[in-house]
Order: C-alpha cells, then structure tokens, then sequence
C-alpha cells in the first residue's frame, strides 16, 4: 500500500481483514462551536465529490494503515471517493508549490512546517473548522498557531501534529563508553559523542537537505542564542551566538560517521538499524521499526533503545525543533465542503485517536485534549514524544511566520551554513556571513 496510488477500489481490496472502530455520527451541518465532549459539527459535501490527497510516505506503517481505516471509514459513512497518493517528504513540497501555482491537482495536501505560507492566498480558509475543533478538544497548541494563523485572523490550513526529533541512543553503547546517564547541556553532548567515537560507537546526524532530520542544526543555533531573525523580522543569523554555535558543530562533526553531509531522512534510519551508529536525532520510528521488525537481532535492539530531550545550551532553556505536519485544502478544489468534512471527520476523536495510536508515538498530536491517549503512557519510551507540538519552536523563530520564513526554510539555509562550518568548507564567520545574505534575499527590507 505505501507510496502508490490509492482509490476505493484498492483500498477495500487491500484491506480486507482490518478491523475498524465504530462510526462517528454527524450532527447539524451548520457550524456551531461546541464544548469538548458534545456532538460534532458536519459540512454538507457537494453533490458528486471527489476528493484527492497527497501525503508524505510513512516512516511508520501504523500510520498509513490507521489513517486508510479511517479514509474508508470516510468513503462508507459519505460515498465519497478518496485517492490518496504518498510521496516522499522532500517530493510533497515542490509537488505541492507546482499545484498552488498551476491550481490543478490535489485537493488536500499533507504538508510540512510553514509550507503554507508560501502560497496562503491559494489555500482555503479553514477558520470555521479550525475554531470547532479547538473548541471542542481543549484548543490548539501555540505553535500551530504561529505556522497556519500568522495573522492571528485567518487559519490556513488545519494543524496534523508533529514528528518529534528526540535523542535517539542504545543504552549498552553509552555505558560502554562510560556515559550511564543521557547528557542535558551540551557541553556533556560533545563529550558523550567524542567518547562514542573514542570507543568505535560513533553516532550521526544528518547535514543533508532532509526536511525533518538535518532541524537538529536549528537546535544548534538557537541552544547558543542565535537566531535567523529576531522579533522584528530583522536578519540576525550573523551574529558572535551563531558563531558559537558552528565552532560547536566544528568539533562536533569530526565524530560523527562518514558520510553524513549527504544523509537525508531515511539515512540515520538504516544506518541506526543496522548498528552503525550509537546516537542519532530522530522521530519514534527507528524504535518502532526495531520492536517490529522480523529479524531477531533488529528485534532484540528494541530492548536496548531510549529516547531523550535534546541537550539545553548557554541560554539555558530548552530549544526544540520539530517536523510540524499541516493539513491544506487548495482553494481550487471543486469540492471545498467535502474537504472540510474529511479533514473534520480525520480530526474527531473516534478517527484520531486510533490514528494516534497506530502511528506508535510518530505523531505529537495539535489539541490538547489528544495528550491523554494511551500511546503515551503504554510505553514509557513513547513519553518523551508526547510534548514535541506543545514544546517545538517554529523554524522561523522569533519573528513572524510568512513568505520569508518558508522560503529560507525550504532553501535549508540554516542546515546548510552549518554543514559548511562543521565540515570546514568555510570558516564559522563565512558560513554564517553567507546565511545572511542567503536570508536577506527572503527578509527584504
């Protein structure tokens, strides 16, 4: 079922056997914001829809098999077609800017972090739903706001969650190298990797263009106090705290594993798996993988993996960096009303909550209310996972969202700058020279 095209047709065939949750009811399809805990709202799908989404793959195959549950839950409660194309995360964006500027393709796309911003006057206002479903399950967390409400007015799309990027370690490696408790500031994380790499452990994380995997360099520059602008919009990435933090990375990279200025998403995955490394960055799914896996050895490496917060740098507050997930309706969808009513229908409790669930912990929910599903609490390895939304700072941190952020968010210049500091391609002071000028193309004055 991953990465094809998947009409109803398919999909009933290849899901046969798989057990479904039981239907939600529909209540006015008027709009009416409700309490949590009280009947849900409906919109009333245009005659003869069809509907068609694009997502990224799945790093978890919970996920696209709970998530198609629910889509044919969708098509037999509605009888509204539903194809559902996956494509990898670095093809869904240039796929989904094509689609804005060409205004023909999918009707829903299942983007990544402020995508949105880069074509809000081709998506569909979504405020009506968005209002609803944070009424309803105890309100959305900050930063979904700071991504799809940049206004503080209209939402442009709806909030899906976000992948955590915790530390991911084997706890006999660490002890090995004589590190029996997981750094928290990072002058312990140097020490622990240099170890690691003393002891022929050595650990990695991506310097590649990977979308989820290569934030960690956006922990780096923050941990220091530097920023890509500062709350004015203003470009300030070239400053003594950005500094800081590549000289960091200079002497962080040298224990790294070879290869990974070309590492993308699935990189540190297999490289993980396969017991190359000790410590990587990473969403839930190397775990996952490794407690279902069919091979004993990758099986048994379950036992021996944990998770934990990025280190907190000088400025001594935690700076979280996680892969945000958005839902966007395109505005020239011919059946606006029947999007809505999916996306509403994906987000009640009924559906999410299994979705949840089925994802592992993959997926740090948007509301509030979805912090209390079991998933977190079952496996006291998932809990690191559950705050990733609540806890994340937006990639264009800390000023407002918009054109700009997204555009040097999609340009990697933050990663880039710091896989030419780290690697010694440029000096510190000419990689953070050339991100600011990179940046001032995007943040015109």
């Amino acid at each position: 079922m991953n990465d094809k095209q998947i009409n109803r047709r398919h999909f009933l065939e290849s899901s046969a056997g798989v057990a479904t949750v039981a239907t939600l009811g529909t209540g006015s399809a008027l709009f009416s914001p409700l309490a949590f805990g009280q009947s849900a709202m409906a919109f009333k799908p245009e005659k003869g829809a069809k509907l068609r989404v694009l997502r990224w793959s799945r790093f978890v195959q919970g996920d696209i098999d709970a998530y198609m549950v629910n889509v044919k839950k969708f098509i037999d409660k509605t009888g509204i077609e539903v194809r559902v194309d996956n494509e990898g995360w670095e093809d869904v964006r240039p796929k989904a800017a094509v689609a804005a500027n060409t205004g023909a393709g999918p009707d829903i796309i299942l983007s990544t972090n402020d995508d949105a911003n880069l074509y809000p006057e081709k998506l569909l206002d979504v405020t009506d739903l968005c209002e609803y479903l944070g009424k309803k399950y105890g309100g959305w967390y900050s930063a979904c706001e700071s991504y799809l409400r940049p206004d503080g007015k209209k939402w442009l799309g709806v909030p899906l969650g976000s992948a955590g990027s915790m530390m991911v370690y084997r706890e006999s490696m660490l002890k090995a190298a004589g590190v029996d408790i997981f750094p928290k500031n990072t002058d312990d994380f140097l020490k622990m990797y240099k170890a690691l790499a003393a002891k022929g452990t050595p650990g990695g994380m991506a310097l590649g263009n990977a979308t989820g995997d290569s934030g960690w360099t956006h922990w780096l520059m923050w941990a220091f106090g530097g920023a890509i602008v500062d709350k004015n919009n203003k470009v300030t990435i070239d400053s003594p705290e950005t500094i800081k933090a590549l000289e960091y990375a200079k002497e962080l990279y040298p224990t790294f594993i070879p290869g990974t200025l070309s590492w993308l998403d699935p990189n540190n995955n297999k490289a993980f798996l396969d017991g190359q490394i000790s410590v990587t960055n990473n969403g839930i799914s190397i775990y996952v993988a490794a407690k279902n896996a069919t091979d004993p050895k990758v099986k048994e490496m379950a036992a021996d993996i944990n998770h934990a917060s990025f280190p907190v740098g000088p400025v001594g507050v935690p700076t979280e960096y996680h892969l945000f997930f958005n839902q966007l309706i395109m505005k020239y969808s011919k059946y606006p009303l029947a999007a809505k009513e999916f996306l509403r229908f994906m987000m009640e409790q009924e559906q999410f909550d299994p979705w949840l669930q089925g994802s592992g912990g993959y997926v740090s929910q948007p509301l509030r209310a979805y912090e209390r599903n079991s998933i977190w609490t079952s496996d006291p390895k998932n809990t690191p996972y559950r705050d990733a939304t609540k806890n994340l700072r937006p990639a264009g941190y800390a000023g407002r969202l918009g054109y700009a952020s997204a555009g040097a968010l999609a340009d990697f210049i933050v990663s880039n700058m710091v896989a030419e500091a780290a690697s010694g391609s440029k000096t510190p002071k000419e990689a953070a020279e050339r991100a600011q000028k990179r940046a001032e193309r995007y943040y015109k004055v």
